[in-house]
């Protein structure tokens, strides 16, 4: 399946969640907290919020809980 991970073409497996997808790509940081630091998936299981990103679109979805689909767009 493909997805656009920051404008860039990225094949990945079917029923992959997107911060597995961002880290299978070797992308760490997710997004910067207000203070500046950097921040990825810390509890997988969207009880954190750390993870957040953009996708198609739509801003602060956690990662951990949103599975791949065909033509995502996600930005860190």
């Amino acid at each position: 399946m493909l997805i656009r991970i920051n404008g860039r073409s990225v094949q990945v497996e079917p029923n992959t969640s997107v911060a597995a997808a961002l880290l299978s790509d070797g992308i760490t940081t997710f997004r910067t907290s207000v203070s500046g630091e950097p921040r990825a998936a810390f509890c997988g299981m969207g009880i954190c919020f750390e993870c957040r990103v953009r996708i198609d679109g739509e801003d602060h979805l956690r990662s951990c809980q949103v599975t791949v689909r065909e033509g995502m767009e996600i930005e860190t």
